[in-house]
């Protein structure tokens, strides 16, 4: 870490120790630059904990099934998420998926997406909310399946609050007609029950077992692969391939690839991906 006076104290050894436990639980893979960030996303435990040393957390954290484990794995993974977050997706949802599913004849009227890591809900409930634009969920069967690691997040998602500055760019038909609100809290929205009814919230690891049954038409997993090895982002990427219907669509962040996994699927370009 930089040669700066800190109030907790970190060694090369804590860090690497970290590290290895963070991989072990999440995969995410922590290089040497992240030290800094490692340090300040932890500090809030150290505090709460009264501790002065990360020779004395690290021991805390050793068990997996321990609940400072479970805060660790929370203080360490990001959360950075918005509605509408890259646009381009949910237009091509909006503009592609739903008329293809709209103009079939045959075939099961419904719709399974996942949102893979739902973070604290905007993702899965713009998903929701395309469908309903654009599907009749009145006579087809449209649901959302929304995970995360991190259970103080999906606690913020299942509630469906938000202050409204979150919703500044949805455009005020759109935030009247799919949030509630309060003239005595002028400064939070609430979803309407017609999106919450679409998804389901569970706690899931994407590196442990996927309890799933069934396959899914689309799959948005965004910004998360980056965290992950190559070995690690081949081995998810292989599980979605499995669980995606041919035809189905698979989203990914900005600045990821699927390396070799491309043989399971088609790019239809701007980070969407198409199931052979």
């Amino acid at each position: 870490m930089a040669d700066i006076q800190r109030e907790f104290n970190m060694t090369q050894t804590d860090f690497s120790v970290i590290s290895e436990l963070a991989y072990k639980y999440t995969g995410i893979v922590l290089g040497e630059h992240k030290q800094d960030m490692v340090y300040g996303r932890l500090a809030r435990r150290m505090r709460a904990l009264r501790l002065s040393d990360f020779s004395d957390y690290c021991p805390l954290i050793s068990d997996p099934s321990s609940q400072e484990a479970g805060l660790f794995i929370n203080a360490l993974t990001t959360n950075l998420t918005a509605f509408f977050r890259e646009p381009h997706h949910f237009d091509f949802l909006a503009n592609t998926v739903c008329k293809e599913y709209l103009q079939r004849t045959t075939g099961e009227r419904k719709i399974r997406a996942w949102s893979a890591a739902c973070s604290t809900g905007e993702e899965p409930y713009s998903m929701a909310l395309v469908l309903r634009e654009n599907m009749d969920c009145r006579h087809w069967d449209c649901k959302v399946l929304a995970t995360d690691l991190d259970s103080k997040v999906l606690d913020h998602a299942k509630q469906g609050v938000y202050d409204k500055e979150r919703l500044k760019d949805l455009g005020s038909t759109r935030k009247k007609k799919w949030f509630l609100h309060d003239r005595n809290h002028p400064d939070i929205a609430k979803v309407k029950p017609s999106l919450q009814e679409l998804i389901r919230f569970k706690r899931l690891n994407l590196l442990e077992y996927w309890p799933m049954k069934g396959s899914f038409d689309l799959i948005f997993c965004r910004n998360v692969m980056i965290y992950f090895d190559i070995q690690t982002q081949q081995k998810m990427l292989n599980g979605f391939a499995s669980i995606l219907k041919p035809g189905g669509y698979l989203f990914i962040g900005h600045s990821e690839n699927l390396h070799d996994a491309s043989v399971h699927f088609e790019s239809m370009g701007q980070t969407i991906f198409k199931r052979k």
